[in-house]
């Protein structure tokens, strides 16, 4: 256990905990920053990002890496931490990880969210092996070939672009009539020639050892397909991690979402939340403004708290 009492502990490690950890540690408070991975989170597995200030176009392991050069100007990203338990006492929180038990006065959950899952048969008997939820991650390995993108949003228009981009041969499979994805890619999508499969839904994924194809369904008339891919790139959401919220009693919106306010605050008094944990626009520039927000009204709380008067 350290003897250093922190007051503010950010768990996680993405744009939202880095810009969090950032304004803290300038506020003057003694921030520990924790990470069950490597720092970025899905920054780490995003092709190209073209809507963060100051750049036109980086790549996310680029940006992750500028960011995390800036967070130690400040303090250490402690990576590959995992915090396995917290808990309230009189002082504030206990936090553990596998390495270390921590002391905090405050806490923001800056968590994230992971890539949701079809929950079709094979999705899981094939993981790894043609199914895959990071294009970026897995691209490579099927340039020359013929691929299958689900999904209908920003994130599965950007990597079904990126996949064409490498040489793979792409179809998008969207359960719509219209993608929800920004006018600029789908206008990019028609322009490098993927092919777009509409109102149609992913049944099962087949194949013996490696994926061979996937079968579809078509919403209006009900007829079914088999599309012979080697490649299954799945972008349909995400899954917030809000369990070390939950036992903190930290109230949940109606989406599975930590519920905050305007001011990042949730419902347990020194208990913080930004990024795709809180839900919102889910967007990089968001993230790292609610992470200074966050970290703002924890300063503010810690050193006057606005619930005590006068």
């Amino acid at each position: 256990m350290s003897d250093e009492v922190y007051d503010l502990a950010v768990i996680g490690a993405g744009p939202a905990g880095m810009t969090a950890a950032i304004y803290a540690v300038r506020s003057g408070l003694r921030t520990i920053l924790l990470d069950a991975g490597m720092g970025g989170g899905q920054l780490q597995m995003s092709p190209e990002i073209e809507n963060f200030p100051t750049w036109k176009s980086v790549k996310g392991p680029e940006l992750a890496a500028k960011m995390k050069e800036h967070t130690e100007e400040y303090l250490k990203v402690r990576e590959f931490e995992a915090v396995e338990d917290i808990s309230r006492d009189d002082g504030g929180f206990v936090i553990n990880t596998a390495k270390q038990e921590y002391r905090a006065r405050a806490i923001i959950m800056a968590t994230g969210a992971t890539h949701r899952k079809l929950g079709v048969p094979g999705e899981e008997e094939f993981a790894g092996r043609g199914v895959s939820y990071c294009a970026t991650c897995d691209g490579f390995f099927f340039r020359g070939k013929r691929v299958a993108m689900v999904g209908g949003g920003n994130t599965a228009a950007a990597e079904a672009i990126y996949l064409k981009s490498i040489g793979c041969d792409v179809v998008l499979i969207h359960r719509r009539d219209t993608l929800r994805a920004e006018k600029r890619y789908q206008d990019k999508l028609k322009e490098v020639g993927v092919e777009i499969l509409y109102s149609h839904v992913v049944e099962e994924i087949v194949g013996e050892q490696l994926v061979k194809g996937v079968r579809v369904r078509d919403l209006k008339s009900g007829e079914e397909k088999l599309l012979e891919v080697l490649g299954v790139f799945i972008s349909v959401g995400e899954d917030p991690h809000t369990a070390l919220a939950v036992k903190l009693g930290v109230e949940l919106d109606e989406n599975g979402f930590i519920k905050v306010d305007r001011n990042m605050r949730t419902s347990v008094r020194y208990v913080y939340a930004a990024g795709d944990v809180a839900g919102g626009v889910r967007q990089i520039v968001v993230a790292c403004g609610e992470g200074a927000v966050a970290a703002t009204s924890a300063y503010e709380d810690i050193v006057n708290p606005y619930w005590v008067k006068g």
